[in-house]
């Protein structure tokens, strides 16, 4: 799961800066999917050590009597840019102190390789299957990651274009598995009537809109 919208009105790339909770409309997401959830087998219940996937998956664990548990391999991916404002029509692309981080798209040479995403977001993936054998598990991770290892599993290319993600604020993406085999993918966005049009998957860039809570992965 994709944590929930964030309180951010500076309009911040936070990344894995501290301090950036869920906004109110953040919470009633996370307490949407809380109610969708709360009749499935889940008996494992993870999250990226940052506030706000914490937080998301709090409602989510209450429900089925469980402790939230912490794992760093579902921590958002590392940025250059962390802690700026990098929001489209702001004129980032345009300084030139950006341009020797935007580079190579391909690994890409802003943050943390698409490749080591894998490899961790699997491992938590199978650290989780394993704990919750039989049943479910909910790991609540962050929108580049999940989309990365998503990719990875349907044998896409890593590299993308951002604006083509399909991982909204607060969606599922499922993975099943059979033994220790993924066997398909899945992906509901229960809290879609909550999320604001421009941060839904696949919505046309606005411009100035890094400068809205939400901003962010």
């Amino acid at each position: 799961m994709r944590h929930g919208e964030v309180e951010n009105p500076d309009g911040v790339l936070y990344g894995r800066l501290p301090g950036y909770h869920l906004s109110e409309l953040g919470r009633r997401m996370a307490e949407r999917v809380a109610e969708h959830l709360a009749h499935r087998d889940i008996t494992h219940v993870v999250a990226s050590p940052l506030e706000r996937a914490q937080e998301t998956a709090a409602p989510i664990a209450k429900v089925h009597g469980l402790e939230v548990g912490s794992d760093e391999r579902l921590i958002e991916a590392e940025n250059i840019f962390q802690g700026k404002t990098f929001g489209v029509g702001d004129g980032a692309l345009r300084r030139p102190a950006n341009w020797p981080h935007l580079r190579n798209p391909f690994r890409p040479s802003w943050g943390e390789p698409y490749i080591d995403q894998v490899v961790r977001m699997m491992a938590a993936l199978e650290a989780a299957r394993d704990a919750a054998r039989g049943h479910e598990a909910v790991c609540v991770s962050h929108q580049l990651p999940i989309w990365t290892v998503r990719s990875f599993v349907e044998r896409r290319r890593l590299w993308h274009d951002p604006r083509r993600r399909q991982c909204t604020l607060a969606s599922l993406t499922t993975f099943t598995f059979v033994g220790d085999r993924i066997v398909s993918v899945g992906y509901t966005e229960p809290a879609l009537d909550l999320v604001p049009p421009h941060l839904r998957a696949g919505a046309k860039p606005v411009k100035g809109a890094g400068k809205v809570r939400g901003f962010g992965a």
